[in-house]
């Protein structure tokens, strides 16, 4: 190169050109003739330098010879002077070193061996020489890469060998290229996480303040990239969010566990909130925290959703309560009427072919009714709307009485047997209803399937602490036992031993289930096994019931046995009869069915003085008089002008306290307590069970007195 006065230029650093194989550079310049070059304007041979001494010559060819790196030595006339050894071995192992010596440069270069392009090592050679500097060269050769580099020797301005130094740069290049695709695919995905709108994803620094700010950002948020970068992330947060500190345990959390993920309301910058899905990381790089990578979807819409599926499903459900409810109201209303009815019936002098009959009926109805109660324990079990009550459970009593009535029942060709742990307290605390409520199901179902053989109930203290017993029930019966295929469905609502046309035995099949339901209310749990001693089933169910007080405990029995000493013979119904001695009670009932059973069992249980009130405001007047003409008021929940909930709250009111007993069909969960926290005093299902209003008629009338 020459400047504009013609004169060559020196660059102040040196050269690279890269060429690749098979792809001559267009704007390389001419072959340069075969001849020596000089430092001269024209390009004329100079005068040659003075021949090296022979000790000179020797030394450089050793050097240029045993160099480590591979090297050629040209002269001026660009004629092969010295090869190295590392060159043969390295670079053109198909080449001998003396097949090399003496060739022009140029010819060698056109050989495949020589392992660089002629066309190319003629320019760079070229360059070279023109600038006075080293030049480098790349050069590719399938799968190694070289980096000659071309070195001038200039003496006295004259020109006078060109070394050319090969070096494998073939690592290098891999990762020259690897770093480069990587570059390229950081770049692609920068451009991804800028461009994506359905996702907020940005960069926070160690400190969680905005680094980087992409379009889903800005969409969701309202920011800027100006208006956010360098802000704490705090300010999508809530104002109760941030004083909880809630920002800042998210990156704790993030530093602790990895990664956070959190669901909550986030706010926008004009201060409208949407429901977010965070995902904060932390992101490292050799081991020092550079900040957290922050995702963020927004889920308004799938929350919505879920809100509309939520009211809608608590519609359903209080849809399927307030049917359940009309539905026990109407199927008990009627029933009350046949079944009391038919108590009275019974209480009559019948005939043998009478009785008979009348027992068919009763004990139809009792098996309709115990379907339906079925069908709402299942229903308030399933609504989690069931707990256990706590009260005192009488072992024996239970246990006994649950027995004998089974007994009474029972076919002839079935024998029962019961064995109770003598370890068992005398009393514990839990809910002596449900308790009472499983063991009978339990026995109905091992006579049921027994057609010839025994039933056994077995009652043990399997162990105690120091507030709780744990007692364990087994009923053990011969019957046909349960086929293998269906024990692991035992206990799923509706699931029957024998659904056939053809079965024999009838229910609902919620029966096992609801038990289950009871027994883990109890604390407990309830299983099977075959009988392991032959045909038979054995099921069994623990509860968890507990300690009475032992003042409780003497209270309960000085009590028992001061009724057993003061009465020894007297019955509850002889109780009631003398209780009702002058007694008058107030029926409020709007079915004319209900009217005249109850009057009749009111009356044969020794009330003669009973008053009728059709509806809720009848009762009300007739009822707040000074003073109180009644000392117990039977007050039906439906009525029509006013209800009984109404009616009792009117009378309350004007300071009447008489006892006022819930007489209704509605007997779900929940009822009762909701009936005597309005005010009144006790609460008897229908179908009335003359039994049960029995007892709570002597309470009312031993606790309370007109006036």
């Amino acid at each position: 190169m020459t400047n504009s006065s013609g004169c060559p230029t020196h660059p102040t650093h040196p050269t690279h050109s890269t060429y690749v194989v098979g792809q001559p550079n267009p704007q390389s310049p001419p072959t340069p003739p075969r001849q020596s070059y000089t430092a001269s304007h024209d390009h004329l041979p100079s005068p040659s330098p003075p021949p090296p001494q022979p000790d000179d010559d020797a030394s450089l060819a050793i050097i240029f010879r045993y160099t480590s790196i591979p090297t050629i030595v040209l002269d001026s006339d660009l004629v092969i002077r010295q090869v190295s050894d590392s060159y043969v071995d390295q670079v053109s192992s198909e080449s001998r070193r003396e097949h090399v010596l003496g060739l022009h440069a140029f010819d060698f270069f056109d050989q495949h061996e020589a392992k660089i392009n002629s066309l190319a090592a003629r320019t760079a050679i070229q360059i070279a020489i023109d600038t006075r500097r080293h030049h480098y060269l790349d050069h590719i050769d399938g799968q190694f890469t070289w980096s000659i580099r071309i070195v001038p020797i200039f003496r006295h301005d004259t020109l006078q060998f060109l070394q050319m130094e090969f070096r494998d740069v073939t690592p290098e290049r891999a990762k020259q290229l690897d770093l480069e695709e990587r570059l390229d695919a950081n770049e692609t995905f920068r451009m991804l996480v800028q461009t994506v709108k359905d996702y907020a994803i940005f960069m926070l620094d160690p400190q969680g303040n905005v680094a980087t700010w992409n379009a889903g950002a800005q969409c969701f948020k309202g920011y800027i990239r100006d208006e956010i970068v360098g802000q704490h992330f705090s300010r999508f947060y809530s104002e109760e969010d941030r004083a909880n500190k809630k920002p800042e345990k998210e990156i704790f959390d993030a530093l602790r566990d990895g990664r956070v993920e959190d669901e909550g309301w986030r706010y926008r910058k004009d201060g409208s909130k949407f429901w977010a899905n965070v995902v904060i990381t932390p992101v490292y790089r050799s081991g020092a925290l550079l900040g957290f990578s922050k995702v963020t979807r927004d889920l308004s819409e799938r929350r919505k959703a879920e809100a509309g599926l939520i009211s809608a499903y608590e519609e359903a459900s209080k849809l399927k309560s307030d049917f359940l409810a009309n539905m026990s109201h109407e199927i008990r209303t009627p029933m009350h009427g046949m079944l009391s009815a038919l108590t009275l019936l019974l209480d009559t002098h019948l005939d043998a072919e009478q009785l008979d009959l009348a027992t068919v009926i009763h004990q139809s109805g009792q098996l309709l009714l115990q379907v339906i109660n079925d069908i709402l324990d299942y229903s308030k079990l399933a609504s989690g709307c069931f707990s256990a009550s706590q009260d005192v459970i009488h072992f024996g009593d239970v246990i006994q009485s649950v027995f004998k009535v089974h007994q009474k029942c029972c076919p002839e060709k079935i024998t029962m047997d019961s064995n109770i742990d003598p370890r068992l307290p005398e009393a514990a605390m839990g809910d002596s209803l449900r308790f009472r409520q499983i063991m009978q199901n339990l026995i109905s179902n091992a006579i049921k399937f027994t057609e010839n053989g025994h039933v056994q109930m077995n009652a043990t203290l399997e162990g105690e602490d120091e507030h709780h017993y744990h007692v364990l029930t087994q009923v053990i019966d011969s019957g046909i036992g349960v086929p293998p295929l269906v024990v692991d469905t035992l206990f799923t609502p509706f699931t029957q031993l024998d659904n056939t046309a053809t079965k024999r035995h009838q229910g609902t099949g919620l029966g096992l289930s609801i038990c289950k339901s009871l027994a883990e209310i109890m604390g407990g749990s309830i299983g099977f096994h075959p009988n392991p001693d032959g045909h038979g089933s054995v099921f069994w169910f623990t509860a968890k019931l507990g300690k009475v007080q032992q003042s409780h405990h003497i209270d309960v029995a000085n009590t028992r046995l001061d009724a057993l000493t003061l009465s020894p013979t007297t019955q509850p119904f002889e109780e009631i009869r003398l209780a009702a001695v002058n007694k008058r009670i107030l029926l409020s009932e709007d079915n004319p069915i209900n009217q005249k059973v109850m009057l009749k069992i009111l009356a044969g249980l020794g009330f003669h003085s009973v008053d009728l009130a059709i509806n809720g405001e009848q009762a009300v007047s007739m009822s707040i008089k000074d003073p109180p003409p009644y000392h117990v008021i039977l007050m039906d929940i439906n009525m029509p002008i006013v209800d009984g909930v109404t009616a009792t709250k009117m009378i309350r009111g004007a300071g009447i306290r008489i006892p006022i007993v819930a007489m209704t069909a509605n007997a779900l969960k929940g009822h009762a307590e909701e009936y005597i926290a309005e005010g009144m005093s006790e609460y008897v299902p229908k179908p009335v069970d003359r039994n049960l209003l029995v007892k709570v008629l002597l309470r009312c009338l031993g606790q309370d007195q007109p006036g």
